[in-house]
């Protein structure tokens, strides 16, 4: 899928707040465009992908709290590319989202991320158009999935009136297979658990690059047990 057109229609955009995060300048011919992008999205199986050659994007966002259907909104959205167990550092993707009501006090001790902060933030529906732009078609990793599927399915029907159809893997999927007896446990503990130094936790491109270092990680555990693909890791999975 070329996004070469895709940069020269959103090129020179310039992002504008309004009320529910929707930009100014967007218009039904973005929308159009977007929807036409998810439609040219490949079918190819990558549960058969080899490992070694498989491409994801592990990424992660903080949010105003756990329900989206409730008001809840995307704050910051982190990802970085990585190919097989090689993180690519150079291919990282961070954007703050503005939030148009007060962000609560317990969500800035957590993040970070100030209602001073939402002055210079794009809005989350440009947020998340640059965001499609960067992962392409590529499949998605993300810890404890759910949250981050939840918030991308409500806000890509809300907001670019399109469904979401990217791919979401979570890292349970790997560590099932690899320890089949864990429960399932926070970022912070696995990261203690092998050795990944905890930084910038809570900060969605900080979360993002410590998933993926548990991604490599799990990728080549999965493999010393003979698993090539993901669908070898579902197989064994099944089998437990």
């Amino acid at each position: 899928m070329a996004f070469e057109p895709f940069m020269k229609l959103f090129k020179g955009i310039q992002s504008r707040k309004s009320v529910g995060g929707i930009s100014e300048t967007q218009n039904f011919q973005q929308i159009a465009y977007l929807r036409n992008l998810q439609k040219q999205m490949t079918n190819e199986d990558v549960m058969n992908v080899p490992f070694d050659e498989l491409k994801v994007v592990v990424f992660d966002i903080e949010t105003t709290g756990f329900s989206p259907d409730k008001g809840d909104s995307i704050l910051s959205i982190g990802a970085t590319k990585m190919r097989g167990k090689e993180i690519l550092d150079q291919e990282i993707f961070y954007k703050l989202a503005y939030f148009d009501q007060t962000i609560p006090k317990t969500i800035e001790e957590l993040t970070g991320i100030t209602n001073e902060h939402m002055k210079e933030a794009s809005s989350l529906s440009d947020v998340l158009i640059e965001f499609f732009q960067f992962i392409g078609n590529q499949t998605l990793v993300a810890h404890h999935a759910n949250h981050e599927r939840n918030f991308m399915q409500y806000f890509s029907n809300k907001l670019l009136k399109t469904p979401f159809k990217h791919r979401i893997v979570d890292t349970s999927f790997l560590y099932k297979v690899v320890e089949p007896t864990t429960q399932k446990w926070t970022l912070d503990e696995l990261c203690v658990h092998h050795n990944i130094p905890i930084e910038n936790r809570h900060h969605a491109l900080g979360d993002a690059k410590m998933t993926a270092k548990l991604w490599s990680i799990y990728i080549e555990q999965v493999q010393g047990l003979g698993c090539k693909t993901l669908h070898d890791v579902y197989h064994r999975i099944a089998s437990l």
